[in-house]
């Protein structure tokens, strides 16, 4: 997300680097500096036969990208106490698999073995085909004697099969140290979902205390500084992996994942990020590298184009999925005011990555076509608001607090590739395109407007469901008052200055269920009662739905 929050304090000597990095980093919150290591937290959970050197599988299991025919698993083994991730210790390990038809795995559908190394981190992916569409299968590692913990996964609808309904977890920004992983557990909860959608900073590179969480650190991050090398993304992949709630969701339906900045660094481009210094921080190349190597490590996601995000995902006559990398390509983001945001020569999703979407949505034969897409497309006009609301968005988005009009790091920075977009839907009748989006903290419904200036007269050319952060600050964080406060205020002013947004929450954290039928495309939101608190409540606020060939938003009172 473009939140920007950063204090003087580095990875290497922080004394002797303050002075050369704090003119360049917003500070808005100093918490306490935490020391924890991963090696703490892994040694007291590893079980007694791990402690003896029996193999252990502390990190869940996971499955990820569904098709028709198959489904990628991943898992990671600790083979011995010594191998903790990042470490580069601990030998090799066979590590067998096995999927079957039902829990108890009396009808055991296909296994096989493959060889966790620390090369891997001891990460271990299976990517399995020969499976039945639309069907529910269990799996599970084993390695030494020891099995993992059982999970579910399910592949996709058949390509022509006509499906009548699908059901899909939507979440983004999942903040460590801002609190508990509630949403997760929410959804793992519900038992119904077909997969679910983690639309990008499933991690956040920033050192313990970096990055505000109204002034407190729930849970220190591991490393405690914030992220550069190979190992210390693999320690932070690890660490978020370790909890419960995430083991759980990833333990009851395929994922879906996209990257956004924080997986990497903090508003990152094709060449930087805002969150990097170059020479003090080693090379922009040699830190992206690492991010992404870890990444694929430690996730369920097959690597597409260039070993990037962007691929497509088909279930049945009813939906594609199209699956955006905002970053890899992206030019620099340009500074507020300075009129290069309709540069043509500036992009967003680079030249190829634009012309794929095109034509996948062009060629599409599915009712719905979805887009995940890891920053907001709606225009967001926001020069109007108040100097009291002004400020504390301008920090969440890392903007100049004295007034500005747009956000760069979206959308609205790259209007060329906006534009060229939503002209290729209307003029080639292209409907029911629905962007699900993450990144910005609050939760939207919006139409997307050919021209944002003239709307509603103009017209839509497609639809946008963006969900709120699971943990990671929002505007009633950043004022540090009572969820609903900022927003009774601010949801107005903000729907004002921009009539194609229906609504807008900007205070309260949750997660959102996308369900798709013939006949619209809905999502519901739920919000969690304390992020703080690992047993969080959460309850359904808000639904909002597209009816197939409208193009627009409107308001639903129940959920599905």
């Amino acid at each position: 997300m473009t939140s920007r929050y950063r204090s003087p304090e580095t990875t290497d000597s922080p004394a002797a680097r303050a002075t050369a990095l704090a003119p360049r980093r917003r500070t808005v919150v100093k918490a306490a500096a935490a020391t924890a290591v991963l090696a703490g937290p892994l040694a007291a959970a590893l079980p007694a036969r791990a402690a003896a050197g029996t193999p252990a599988f502390l990190h869940g299991v996971a499955s990820g990208d569904p098709l028709p025919d198959g489904v990628l698993l991943w898992t990671r083994v600790t083979p011995t106490p010594e191998a903790i991730p990042g470490s580069g210790l601990g030998p090799d390990t066979e590590v067998s698999w096995v999927v079957a038809r039902d829990r108890a795995f009396t009808t055991v559908v296909a296994k096989g073995s493959t060889l966790a190394t620390a090369a891997s981190d001891h990460t271990v992916k299976a990517d399995i085909r020969g499976l039945e569409p639309a069907t529910d299968y269990w799996f599970r590692f084993s390695a030494g004697g020891t099995d993992s913990p059982v999970a579910r996964t399910r592949t996709a609808p058949a390509p022509d099969a006509a499906v009548a309904n699908l059901r899909f977890g939507v979440v983004s920004c999942a903040n460590w140290e801002a609190g508990y992983f509630a949403a997760y557990r929410h959804l793992a909860a519900r038992g119904d979902l077909d997969a679910w959608l983690h639309l990008g900073d499933y991690i956040y590179e920033y050192g313990t205390g970096q990055y505000a969480t109204r002034g407190t650190v729930v849970r220190p991050h591991s490393p405690a500084h914030e992220i550069l090398t190979l190992a210390d993304y693999r320690v932070r992949h690890a660490t978020y992996k370790t909890d419960p709630d995430l083991q759980a969701l990833h333990a009851k339906a395929p994922v879906i994942a996209i990257w956004d900045d924080h997986e990497f660094a903090n508003d990152a481009w094709s060449g930087g990020a805002e969150n990097h210094t170059e020479g003090a921080e080693g090379t922009w190349a040699a830190r992206q590298a690492a991010a992404r190597q870890a990444y694929f490590e430690w996730m369920p996601v097959r690597p597409a184009v260039a070993g990037t995000t962007y691929r497509r995902l088909r279930f049945g006559k009813l939906a594609d999925l199209s699956l955006l990398d905002l970053r890899s390509f992206r030019s620099q983001q340009v500074k507020v005011g300075n009129g290069e945001v309709d540069d043509p020569d500036r992009t967003l999703t680079g030249r190829a990555q634009l012309d794929w979407l095109k034509a996948g949505l062009k060629a599409s034969d599915t009712t719905w076509r979805l887009v995940g897409n890891s920053v907001m497309i709606s225009p967001f006009a926001i020069g109007s608001l108040s100097a009291d609301l002004l400020k504390p968005l301008a920090k969440l988005l890392g903007l100049p607090q004295e007034g500005l009009a747009l956000n760069p790091d979206q959308w609205d920075g790259y209007t060329d590739d906006r534009r060229e977009l939503l002209a290729h839907l209307r003029a080639n009748a292209i409907r029911n395109t629905v962007f699900l989006t993450g990144d910005i903290h609050m939760a939207w419904a919006n139409d997307v407007p050919v021209d944002a200036g003239t709307y509603p007269l103009s017209a839509s050319a497609a639809t946008e469901f963006v969900v709120t952060s699971v943990t990671s600050d929002n505007l009633d964080d950043l004022v540090k008052v009572p969820q609903g406060t900022v927003s009774a205020v601010a949801s107005p002013v903000i729907r004002a200055a921009n009539r194609h947004v229906h609504w807008v929450d900007t205070d309260r954290h949750g997660y959102g269920v996308l369900d798709l039928t013939a006949e619209r495309a809905q999502m519901d939101y739920y919000v969690l009662s304390d992020r703080t608190r690992p047993d969080a409540t959460a309850a359904w606020t808000r639904s909002y739905r597209t009816r197939s060939g409208t193009q627009k938003v409107e308001r639903t009172y129940d959920p599905v």
